[in-house]
């Protein structure tokens, strides 16, 4: 069988350097977060990448 856990938590990789602020989003839900890394991405694509990948590599949302 395979890990579907896993499997997801490397798309939301692949979709921090396409778009970041959707994988926050996809993981956490509509919080601060979201909000913390549109911020980012307006300030630059790299931080946007950055913040993504560090939310999304966390603990799962709760």
């Amino acid at each position: 069988m395979a890990d579907y856990g896993a499997m997801k938590k490397l798309l939301l990789i692949v979709l921090c350097f396409i778009l970041p602020p959707l994988a926050v989003f996809f993981h956490e839900g509509l919080t601060r977060k979201v909000l913390w890394a549109i911020l980012w991405q307006l300030l630059g694509h790299v931080p946007g990448i950055i913040y993504g990948i560090l939310v999304v590599t966390k603990d799962p949302a709760k």
